[in-house]
């Protein structure tokens, strides 16, 4: 019980801060925050939000799970935002030019998406085995690489076409058999749940049940806490690095298929960037655990869909902008505070209970 209270409490004191410090700057800024903060409340529980905020939190936590298996072995992979963005440009594009039965269109599509993600993930690991190159410094450069190459691709004569009067172009407009439906789970909301909500689902009790079940997932936590001990204990370092990074990668291949396979049905200039750092924010929110994740993502794409009435009353909606990075701030902190108390709460229950046996075994003496 006390575990999970220390659990509980960091991300509720970073929230709590959060809300102190937006409070603080809606009044400084002339803002009532109760009004703001039921306005937001209102129109988030609208059935269009709701589905808005499924939708937006499959996504975030499937960009969180790819960025969490890292962080359990303090693997840092900032570049999730490219793999995804690339693995979704090639699933579309194979997608595209395929005529397959329904089921096994989808599977081609995700498995391209994931082999894409995971190969351009395994660039980063090589450079770190090989060369000593730290992975923050090779994924945020094979980011801009990405950015570059998918300029290159999406254009007239390679991946592109160009849309029917207008200038967007993009891949070839996956055909129906490779579309994953949406799921009418809210009632009288006008865009359905992503069908693929339930593959975020499944990736989340996998990553559980491999943390916490696999020989893989006690070496990937022991090479995290210890990398010195884990490795006297016989488990290889540079194997773990090339493996974690190749499933991180893999994982970040899944980030756009539930919107590249539910709405856009193709990957042009408007599909969604900025997803891997999302990512990482909901993963440091929710501690790297599959269920703090669930409710980070939930948190975060609830204030994403709920900022949008603010325009409309007046109050600049890049407030929740600073809400959330107020949070990812405080959260680093808040953490930091409840382990040192944890550590000073154990210590003093050793010390109570060295001395009550003590008095016992001079007795017994």
């Amino acid at each position: 019980m006390r575990k999970f209270a220390f659990a509980l409490a960091a991300p509720l004191l970073a929230l709590a801060f959060a809300f102190l410090v937006t409070t603080i700057i809606l009044i400084v800024s002339g803002h009532p925050p109760i009004d703001t903060y039921k306005q937001m409340w209102d129109y988030g529980i609208q059935p269009d939000s709701l589905s808005l905020t499924l939708n937006l939190s499959t996504t975030y936590y499937l960009a969180a799970i790819a960025v969490a298996i890292g962080f359990k072995m303090n693997l840092f992979n900032i570049g999730v935002d490219g793999q995804y963005r690339l693995a979704a440009l090639f699933a579309a594009y194979v997608g595209g030019q395929i005529s397959l039965p329904p089921v096994l269109h989808v599977t081609v599509i995700i498995a391209t998406a994931m082999i894409v993600g995971a190969l351009w993930a395994g660039v980063a690991a090589v450079l770190k085995n090989r060369r000593g190159v730290s992975e923050v410094i090779s994924t945020i450069m094979l980011n801009y690489v990405a950015t570059g190459i998918i300029a290159f691709l999406l254009t007239e004569g390679r991946f592109g076409v160009l849309a029917e009067g207008s200038n967007n172009i993009g891949t070839p407009t996956i055909p129906d058999s490779g579309h994953v439906p949406g799921i009418p789970l809210i009632p009288d909301a006008f865009d359905p749940v992503y069908g693929l909500i339930f593959l975020a689902a499944a990736v989340g009790i996998g990553y559980w049940w491999m943390l916490n079940r696999t020989r893989f997932g006690f070496d990937l936590r022991a090479t995290g806490l210890s990398p010195t001990a884990a490795a006297a204990s016989g488990i290889n370092g540079k194997r773990m690095v090339l493996f974690v990074m190749l499933l991180s990668g893999a994982l970040a291949g899944l980030i756009g298929m539930p919107q590249l396979l539910g709405v856009s049905m193709t990957y042009n200039l408007d599909f969604p960037a900025g997803l891997g750092f999302t990512g990482i924010a909901i993963a440091l929110l929710g501690r790297n655990s599959p269920i703090g994740i669930v409710f980070g993502a939930l948190l975060w794409a609830f204030l994403d869909s709920s900022r949008q009435i603010l325009d409309l009353t007046g109050v600049s909606k890049e407030i929740v902008t600073i809400m959330q990075g107020v949070a990812v701030l405080s959260v680093v902190v808040a953490y930091e505070l409840v382990r040192r108390y944890s550590i000073r709460a154990q210590q003093r229950e050793v010390g109570r209970q060295l001395a009550a046996e003590t008095p016992m075994a001079e007795a017994a003496a």
